[in-house]
């Protein structure tokens, strides 16, 4: 009888057999693959996620006023006339906040919009614009006298703008700034087919100048806290000194800084949130000075103040310039690293003093 064979074990096999057979171990080459897909599709995400950071926290295009009058109010049935441009500038504005890449970022709950905090910034300037321009329609344009009813649609509309813009759901910001442009289009199609019944807008300089002064409390809280950015507190009072509209906002002092006014800062971490808010707020000023200047072109001309308006919308321009760094420096003096917040903070500072000259000849010149 021949002599039984044995089994053959790994370690009997020679080395390069027990090598091969470790490679054709079918348990390992099937868990291989998941672990790559797994690597590759969290790459993916965050190369998408970045994609879209980059996409959506880009500034939007202006728009042409006049253009985009002459639509709305074709659109309508109607004409362009003395009103049109602001409305529709309004209207404009609150649309590209709505459309934008991204839409409203301010109340995002999933990323990457929850994670960032620059774009709702800008949202928040373009919105506080808005608002403002709102409330001059409401109680000033739209009224021939103090004692005058208010326009319901502008009310509505000035109503739905004062919606939280962190509200996400049951409202949502979004379905209520929509109704808001809803009641802003029924008072532009009124105000562009002459129906004086629910469509009025005064063109008088003491409107305007009303308007301006509440413009020029924006900008003075702007650059304030822009210049504030500045270790150097000689900056800051040069280019807001004491006693100027621009003290109208307490800022916070910074752990371990003097209690003197003359050491308060921003806050390091809200230095970025600032500048693109205030680049919020020159980006819609731009399109309201722009509509001003078409509607109020009588008042404009008869006050001679035509310089100062386009000294407005030229240092508007300067202040939306693009940015080369992807960040916010905040340098000091003549360092290494720039200082946006103090290059933003000049351009503001020109412009509230153009709007200062705006309204003050408008109410003795």
């Amino acid at each position: 009888m021949s002599a039984q064979t044995k089994p053959s074990t790994a370690a009997d096999m020679p080395l390069h057999q027990t090598s091969k057979a470790s490679q054709t171990d079918p348990s390992r080459s099937q868990r291989r693959p998941w672990g790559k897909l797994l690597l590759l599709g969290l790459a993916a995400y965050l190369v998408l996620q970045i994609a879209l950071v980059i996409y959506w926290c880009r500034q939007p295009a202006s728009f042409d006023v006049a253009q985009f009058t002459q639509q709305e109010t074709s659109a309508l049935g109607g004409q362009p006339v003395p009103g049109t441009h602001f409305v529709a500038a309004t209207i404009g504005v609150a649309d590209t906040l709505l459309t934008k890449p991204g839409g409203l970022i301010h109340n995002d709950q999933l990323p990457p919009g929850v994670l960032l905090d620059n774009c709702p910034s800008w949202e928040c300037g373009a919105i506080m614009a808005l608002r403002d321009a709102l409330r001059a329609l409401r109680d000033d344009f739209s009224r021939t006298k103090s004692q005058s009813a208010e326009n319901l649609d502008l009310k509505r509309a000035d109503l739905q703008f004062s919606m939280d813009p962190k509200f996400w759901i049951m409202p949502a910001a979004e379905d209520e700034y929509r109704k808001g442009i809803d009641a802003l289009e029924r008072y532009l199609d009124a105000l562009s087919t002459g129906n004086l019944n629910f469509g009025r807008f005064s063109v008088r300089a003491d409107n305007l100048a009303e308007y301006l002064a509440l413009v020029e409390k924006r900008l003075g809280n702007f650059g304030l806290r822009l210049s504030s950015s500045s270790a150097d507190p000689r900056l800051s009072a040069s280019l807001f000194p004491p006693g100027t509209s621009a003290e109208i906002e307490q800022l916070p002092l910074m752990d371990g800084a003097d209690s003197q006014a003359s050491e308060q800062r921003t806050a390091p971490d809200k230095v970025d949130d600032v500048f693109y808010c205030a680049r919020g707020y020159s980006w819609a000023l731009l399109h309201f000075v722009e509509a001003l200047r078409i509607d109020f072109a009588p008042v404009i001309a008869d006050k001679r103040a035509q310089p100062a308006l386009e000294q407005i919308e030229r240092d508007l321009q300067g202040a939306l310039k693009g940015m080369r760094s992807p960040i916010v420096l905040n340098g000091n003096g003549f360092g290494l690293l720039a200082n946006h917040s103090l290059v933003l903070a000049s351009y503001i500072a020109r412009i509230n003093a153009a709007v200062i000259d705006l309204r003050i000849l408008l109410e003795q010149g």
